[in-house]
């Protein structure tokens, strides 16, 4: 699945955007299978429920997660 990705970083939280059809604001990230983009969510925050995501995802074509830094 080809991903094109949006990563904005505050000192308080972070926002990646995920997108499935190329978007202008967005950057390439790459053609991931679901273990890797398992992985990626796991690095963006790893207490995500990453099957129900994936399944958001593919569903709907795009994801943001919202990631508050503690």
């Amino acid at each position: 699945m080809k991903i094109w990705m949006s990563d904005t970083k505050t000192p308080t939280h972070r926002i990646v955007r995920l997108n499935a059809l190329e978007h202008s604001d967005y950057e390439y990230f790459g053609d991931l299978d679901d273990n890797e983009l398992k992985k990626l969510l796991i690095e963006i925050k790893e207490d995500i429920d990453f099957e129900k995501n994936i399944k958001l995802f593919k569903y709907y074509g795009y994801l943001h997660i919202f990631v508050i830094y503690k």
